[in-house]
């Protein structure tokens, strides 16, 4: 009876210790199957955060713009690239008293190395009277062509300066608004003036063009010469 009391004793330690080791394999086999499952996690967390964060730098990046003329504080400056021409304006101080921006868009959007630049009121007139010119002047060849108007209503190109100033001189007390408007620095405002004052006084010389409103010494030298009574 001791005897197999005795070995009774020493199975169960083995039993015993064969139960501890177990589980510390056991615990050693969840803990390395666990690991890689957490270690994922944390990669596909950190891709994310990676991705967020090109996206907010992408979105913060900037562009340097170069604004000159009718602005306060013309220079080069740095703005996110998600801003518009008003924007570049605003941080330059804004427009001077002198500007014009009807020929401006200023909500297109900004790009790298943009140059904007902000024209003056005489210089978005005289443009547009340049291009009021060049539309009369071209209905008036086609007019031409069609046998509708005398021959010298079309500008040679091949002629001089004087044989064209020759060719369109416009008579002051029977020219049309549109032909008026074609002189330099006669807009519409300017060329509705000169008639409403033939109405009352009809031109006897070409000096007396002197006597509308806003028509002064300037503007009368650059005309003189394009126009008769």
């Amino acid at each position: 009876m001791t005897f197999h009391y005795r070995y009774r004793k020493q199975i169960r330690i083995i039993v015993g210790i064969i139960i501890i080791i177990g589980s510390i394999i056991g615990f050693g086999i969840y803990k390395y199957q666990t690991r890689p499952k957490k270690k994922t996690v944390d990669t596909i967390s950190l891709k994310k955060e990676n991705t967020n964060k090109q996206i907010q730098n992408k979105n913060q990046e900037e562009y340097m713009i170069d604004i000159k003329g009718e602005i306060q504080v013309p220079g080069i400056y740095k703005l996110k690239k998600d801003a518009r021409v008003i924007d570049v304006i605003e941080k330059a101080g804004g427009l001077t008293e002198n500007a014009d921006t009807t020929v401006i868009n200023l909500s297109k959007k900004i790009a790298d190395e943009m140059v904007i630049i902000i024209y003056s009121k005489w210089e978005v007139e005289n443009w547009l009277q340049t291009k009021q010119q060049e539309q009369y002047l071209q209905e008036k060849c086609k007019n031409n062509e069609e046998g509708q108007v005398e021959n010298n209503a079309c500008i040679d190109s091949t002629s001089t300066p004087e044989e064209n100033n020759a060719n369109t001189t416009i008579n002051i007390n029977t020219a049309t608004k549109e032909e008026l408007m074609t002189l330099s620095g006669i807009g519409e405002t300017k060329a509705e003036a000169i008639i409403e004052y033939r109405k009352k006084t009809p031109f006897q010389t070409i000096e007396d063009l002197k006597k509308v409103s806003g028509i002064g010494d300037s503007t009368y030298e650059k005309i003189k010469e394009q126009i008769t009574v």
